[in-house]
Order: structure tokens, then sequence, then C-alpha cells
């Protein structure tokens, strides 16, 4: 029996995602929850388990297209594993989660969760595929016009399942993969473009696309059709414009501070002080044995300063409740870290990060930039975060007026340290030196409390033996 897996909502109200990489081909054996495909979506990476013992008979989407959520990406024939018998008792069980997978359209005006700070309406749960939550929310699904969405043409025939075909402008695809037939010329196409091409007699092998990269669009086939010049384009402008699509983590991230850029009152208070104590402290922790299965760095203290700090005074540690109409104070602190990753800037954060010691903290701190860096985290690691910290000095930078993350109500700069002439008792020296710089809204944090916050996290650096006294 041939069943198509079709692009579950992994919990977080997407509406479509883009297959980064399959980890099968046609005619390998799969077990149930076995990793097949990594997709990325607004927010993060996520590797999707197949809920079959089976065969792969197709992919149905190439790497790097994206794919609206209730598609069908991969078929597998689940009488080719060996197991009749097995596979047919699970036969229920499994094409119910299957089915469960694709979410009913939401609410209008839904919002999604962590986007803007509010939850989103509440809604019958849903069912979905094991080892990703539920859905609570998520924006309106755009309409879709009725068609089939065809496999790459190196990759076997047409599915037998007829599905919706999306609207949504899909990215550039890679091309055809190496295990197409002897003899056969290697296409760009989007599987829409190779079924239009199919029903309308037009042979994509001798067509030159427009598309990017030399990829053939549904203009290049309408046109071939019709018997006009298929219209040309370089595949990488050598001058002029580029056009790069945006999508994945960076559409989430400019959605989300374009929000907050707009919604929150932003103020930016710089302080410049002397960190030659705290550069000092950083060297010492690192020749301590509780330190040495982890990275110590600057970032480190800072961390700890604004821990520190925030318990001074929690309101810097709170968020605006706009529907409620009021300020709710957490007394508990996830601390997030800005982190530029390859696909985009990501906020993860240290769960509880008040409660844990000093190496405790500088582990989850490594762990969280590790898995950022490798283009891992997920979206329970970004959301529900109450004060964010952002590294700029790694970048060579002095300092900068950073944007609020969404549903918190501050965000501190910590620039380089560099060496500048500085005075200590009167006389000129040469010192370690770092600027500070701490936006807040100003609907919650008036400019004494920032104030007063933004000077015991430079007092703590200046000496961080005040660390031990105010904790």
């Amino acid at each position: 029996m041939r069943r198509e897996f079709k692009l579950p909502d992994v919990g977080e109200g997407l509406t479509e995602a883009e297959i980064v990489r399959w980890h099968v081909k046609a005619g390998d054996a799969v077990k149930v929850n076995q990793i097949v495909v990594e997709i990325e979506t607004a927010k993060s990476i996520v590797e999707l388990p197949i809920p079959w013992d089976g065969v792969v008979a197709d992919l149905l989407a190439d790497e790097g297209q994206t794919i609206d959520v209730g598609l069908p990406i991969i078929a597998v024939d689940t009488e080719a594993a060996g197991d009749a018998e097995s596979t047919q008792a699970g036969d229920q069980r499994t094409q119910a989660l299957a089915d469960d997978m694709v979410p009913r359209p939401p609410a209008e005006g839904a919002v999604e969760p962590g986007v803007q700070g509010s939850p989103a309406p509440k809604e019958e749960r849903q069912a979905v595929l094991v080892g990703y939550g539920v859905k609570t929310g998520a924006a309106k699904r755009r309409p879709r016009k009725a068609g089939t969405p065809a496999g790459p043409a190196a990759q076997g025939p047409a599915h037998t399942a007829p599905a919706p075909a999306p609207t949504a402008r899909v990215t550039q695809a890679p091309p055809a993969p190496a295990s197409a037939e002897p003899g056969r010329v290697a296409v760009l196409a989007k599987p829409p473009v190779r079924k239009l091409a199919k029903d309308l007699g037009v042979d994509l092998a001798v067509l030159s696309g427009s598309g990017p990269e030399g990829s053939i669009t549904r203009d290049d086939v309408h046109a071939a059709a019709e018997g006009a010049a298929v219209p040309r384009r370089p595949a990488v402008p050598q001058e002029g414009e580029e056009r790069i699509p945006v999508k994945g983590v960076r559409k989430l991230t400019a959605q989300a501070m374009v929000a907050s850029a707009f919604t929150a009152p932003h103020v930016t208070e710089f302080l410049q002080l002397d960190v030659t104590e705290t550069m000092d402290a950083v060297r010492r922790l690192r020749e301590l044995p509780d330190f040495a299965e982890v990275k110590v760095s600057p970032l480190l203290l800072v961390a700890k300063a604004v821990l520190v700090a925030a318990r001074r005074y929690p309101m810097i540690n709170s968020s605006w409740d706009e529907q409620a109409q009021e300020i709710v104070v957490k007394h508990y602190v996830n601390l997030g870290i800005a982190a530029a990753t390859p696909r985009g800037l990501v906020v993860p954060n240290v769960k509880a990060a008040h409660a844990l010691s000093l190496p405790a903290l500088a582990a989850e701190l490594g762990k969280l930039t590790e898995t950022a860096r490798a283009g891992r985290t997920q979206p329970a690691e970004m959301s529900g975060g109450t004060f964010t910290i952002t590294n700029v000095g790694v970048f060579g930078v002095d300092a900068g007026t950073p944007i609020i993350n969404p549903g918190e109500s501050a965000i501190l700069a910590f620039g380089q340290v560099k060496d500048m002439p500085w005075v200590v008792d009167g006389e000129l020296a040469v010192r370690k030196v770092t600027t500070l710089a701490l936006s807040f809204d100003h609907r919650i944090i008036d400019g004494e409390l920032g104030s007063l916050f933004l000077r015991d996290v430079g007092a703590m650096l200046q000496d961080p033996l005040r660390m031990l006294v105010w904790s």
C-alpha cells in the first residue's frame, strides 16, 4: 500500500516550511519514527520522523523547496517492508496520525505565540505528529488552488493521491539528484512546473529557464507551449539587482522586530566602564576545577550581573499585557542570548537562569551557543524569554541601540572590551574598557529605574565582588 506523508504543523502554527535536507532516497527501507527529512520553519530547523515501516517509493519535494503544511512530501510503500502482518495491525493507528497532522484553518486574526508577546486565541487542541506537541493557534492559512503536486521527474512516476497545490511562491531548488536515470538531462524545475509541462506536452529538457539559477518557471512553460521565445536572464546577476527570498528565521525575525519597534516605546542608555577586574576574574575562573569542562568568557559575568540586578529591580524583568492593561512582573528569569547563525538571528534562552550556580550557568550558555551555531535551536528553546543580552562585542562593535525582544521589556547590549586610557586614582592608566547599552520599554521602565539597573550592572562588572554582596 502506497502512503503519502504530509508536511505537518510541528506545533508552532506554521503555514509552510522549506525542505532543507533529505536523509533518505527512493528505494530506502524506513522504520517507524526514523528521521527522514529536515525542514526549516519560521523559527528553526526541525527533524521529522516517518510514522510507518516501509520502503520509500518517491520523494515528492526537492531540497530547497518551500511546501505548504498539509501537502505530501514523501511516499512510502508500506507493504514492501517485509512484515505485512505487523503493518496491517498498525494500519488504523498510523493512518490516523498522518491524517491528524493536517491542521484545520485557525480563526481570523490569530496571533502566533511569541511573535508579539501575546498568546494566540484559545481553540480546540489538535493532534500532531508524536514528539512535536500540539498547536494552540496559528496565522490564517492562504487559499490554495486545486491540483496535484508532482515529484521530481528523476525520482519516479507521479503519485497516486491528488492533493491541493500550493499557491505560495517557492524558493530556489537545487539541481536534479545525482541518482537521475543515465542519459537523462538534469532540469531545474519545481514539481508544479513539471506537472504543468506534462499537461501541456512541453519537454523541459529543451528549455532554458529564466528563474533563479536557470530554473524553469511557469511562464517559461506557457511560452514554450504557445511557441513564443522563452524569456531569459542571468542566473546570477553580474550587476544591478539580486533578489533574495525572505523566509524562515529571517522572516520571523523581521516580523518580530517591526512589531516590537512600533509597539514598545524604546529608550536606550549607554554606560562606558572599566572592566579590568572582570577580565582578571574571568582568567582566574578558568583555572578553577569547577570550570574545567565549560567555557568561561566575560559574557558569563555579564549574565550573572544581569541576574543579580534583576532581583534588585524586578520591574526590569516584566512584560506589558495590552489586552488586560496590566504589567506582568516575572519573579524568574529566562535569560535570552542573541545568537547570529547562518540562517539569521535567533534568541534561545536559559530557563530559570536565576536559580543556577555560576558553573551551571556557564554550562548552559555553552550548550545554548553551540546548538544555535549548529542551527539546531528548537522553538521551545526560544519561547518564554524574559530578558535578553546581545553580545555585539564579538563583532568588534562598541555599542548599539538594540530592539527589545517581543514579550520582554529590556535588552542589554555588551560591547567589545578593549584597551583604553582611563583615570585611576587621579592618574592616567591603560585599562580594559567596554560599553553597555540598555534599551527598555518606557511604558514599564522609566528613566530612573533603567538608570539604576544599568548602574548596578556596571558596578558589578567594575568590581565582581559586588555580585557576592548583592546576591
